[in-house]
């Protein structure tokens, strides 16, 4: 195995990896977001109020992309099976 392809297998683990954890991001930091408007449009300065939404959020996009994600790192480890098997 050339160095190339050393970097191209790390360079489909990071897209991997960032495809897998963006949804979550993205639900996380926009329900941030609106609970940030929330507080500053009542004065409520609870730093704790932010934890329990985004838990039931990123679980939600859980539910609903697990399957997908779950296929994604499947069809990813058979190709390094494959790859380590020399086909």
């Amino acid at each position: 195995m050339t160095e190339l392809e050393v970097l191209d297998l790390l360079y489909q683990a990071f897209m991997l990896a960032l495809r897998l954890a963006l949804p979550f991001l993205l639900v996380s930091m926009l329900v941030g977001v609106i609970i940030s408007i929330f507080q500053a449009a009542t004065q409520i300065n609870e730093q704790t109020l932010t934890f329990v939404p985004k838990f039931l959020a990123i679980l939600a996009v859980m539910g609903i992309l697990g399957g997908a994600i779950m296929s994604e790192l499947q069809g990813f480890l058979r190709q390094m099976v494959a790859i380590a098997a020399g086909g």
